[in-house]
């Protein structure tokens, strides 16, 4: 008899139940097109709220000052920059998340002090160019995997 081979299955960065909560597909045609027609502003309240970090602090992060979230609040929805922003973020969020095995004080107070892996950056200043971005999923992927940094 033939041993069984797993099919191989990439490493999801969110959690399913993380996506399902925040109601944005993980992938494909339906996720470009949330992104394309902008992500409601419940998307970054109902993150806010899984992660325990201030909606503010979290449009700051990814480049939303206090006066355009005020506009984005009363049109009701986020530009199409915007969303891409905050879906990176939501990458990072759970990567952050799955490092720190679910513990949501940790995630929160990690991603907001300063990390001497991220030149004494706090991971949440890190968000605004994607080579910031890539430079925290990477340092989170050596955390992960036991990686010296």
């Amino acid at each position: 008899m033939l041993p069984i081979i797993e099919t191989y299955q990439p490493h999801m960065l969110c959690s399913e139940d993380m996506w399902v909560n925040l109601a944005l597909p993980i992938r494909g045609s339906s996720l470009f097109d949330r992104i394309h027609e902008g992500l409601p502003i419940s998307f970054l309240e109902q993150l806010a709220t899984l992660v325990n970090i201030d909606m503010r602090v979290l449009s700051i992060s990814v480049g939303i000052s206090p006066s355009m979230l005020s506009r984005r609040v009363k049109a009701g929805r986020f530009t199409k920059a915007e969303s891409d922003r905050l879906y990176s973020l939501t990458k990072i969020l759970h990567a952050a998340n799955d490092l720190f095995e679910g513990d949501t004080k940790a995630v929160s107070r990690w991603m907001t002090t300063p990390v001497r892996g991220l030149g004494f950056k706090a991971p949440l200043a890190m968000l605004g160019t994607r080579v910031e971005t890539e430079a925290l999923l990477d340092l989170m992927g050596r955390l992960e995997h036991g990686v010296s940094v």
